[in-house]
């Protein structure tokens, strides 16, 4: 592998003639250029990138944080912000926290070593007083941080309405609801969203709710359970889409048919939603665009620029799929 000395030597200049060249900082005439710069192309010589961070304290990479990366909506979201980093010279670091703080303050801990030029975060544990301790601009996506930290996030508790809604005007008359985690914003602001619209009926029943914690065999599970608890539910919205699928096999399980026994609508608009039998009803996200828009205020704290929202709502989307159709 060619070094930099070994293009200096091809070109017939000084390593810091090279080091210009190629870092584009400071005066070199264009002749000398041309030679610097044919020599890295016939010596296919790679800068050090390890060496170059430890020198300038950056690394063109950035951090991304997740809470679990076997739930098909976050590898949605990352990949709006890979698509948009990369094209800006970034590469990306991916970590799966579990909603765990211990290894949130060690992937932060690993970043900073790294020089990690800043981070984009999906969490509901990590406090602002742990991020100031790193120093590096960070963007929250999906759910909040601070007020402080520019944050890019759906209205979840309009979504949680519009699902309810949508389950009313289709003719269910009573509805449940399986939540995610308590104390996550996400899935207390979508159970809020649904409390609005059906705390107005008078069949309501607080027994209707239960917790699938965004996980579809857990939803599967506590689903089969509230139907044979209470078998006049004809109506589920689960807070997420991996949990609509857990409630659509329940169904199966107990030999409901959907939507015609029970309609069932999810939330968050993964892909995977159109290839269900029968296909899943859902509050889309933005999530692209959601990602996109992220990734670039980042990028804008990173020049030092200063961004103009703090925080970025994006409506939902209401699908109508055959989970509902009636």
């Amino acid at each position: 592998m060619a070094t930099i000395k070994d293009v200096a030597h091809h070109a017939e200049v000084s390593v810091a003639t090279v080091s210009r060249v190629i870092n584009r900082n400071g005066y070199v005439n264009e002749d000398t250029r041309k030679k610097v710069e044919a020599a890295v192309d016939l010596l296919n010589y790679k800068p050090n990138s390890v060496a170059r961070s430890l020198f300038k304290k950056q690394s063109k990479t950035i951090g991304i944080i997740v809470p679990d990366i076997t739930n098909p909506y976050f590898p949605e979201l990352v990949r709006g912000v890979e698509d948009y980093l990369i094209q800006k010279g970034f590469t990306t670091i991916l970590c799966n926290s579990d909603e765990d703080p211990e290894k949130e303050r060690l992937y932060l801990d690993v970043m900073k070593q790294k020089y990690v030029d800043g981070a984009i975060i999906v969490s509901n544990t990590i406090e602002r007083d742990l991020i100031a301790e790193y120093d590096m601009p960070v963007v929250a996506l999906d759910r909040s941080i601070h007020q402080d930290i520019p944050t890019f996030a759906i209205d979840n508790r309009d979504g949680g309405r519009k699902a309810a809604e949508h389950l009313l005007e289709v003719g269910c008359t009573r509805i449940g609801h399986i939540k995610g985690p308590d104390k996550v914003e996400n899935s207390d602001n979508r159970y809020l969203g649904y409390i609005d619209v059906i705390k107005q009926q008078d069949w309501f029943l607080s027994s209707y709710v239960v917790e699938g914690n965004f996980d579809q065999k857990q939803a599967a599970k506590v689903t089969k359970e509230l139907l044979q608890s209470h078998p006049e539910i004809d109506g589920i919205f689960a807070g997420n889409d991996v949990m609509a699928l857990g409630a659509l096999k329940a169904a199966e399980s107990l030999n409901l048919n959907v939507p015609e026994d029970l309609a069932i609508i999810g939330f968050d608009g993964i892909d995977l939603t159109e290839m269900t039998k029968p296909e899943l009803s859902t509050l889309s996200q933005p999530i692209y665009q959601m990602s996109r828009e992220a990734a670039e205020a980042l990028t804008a704290l990173i020049e030092g620029k200063m961004v103009k929202e703090k925080e970025n709502v994006f409506p939902s989307t209401l699908i109508k799929r055959q989970s509902t159709k009636r």
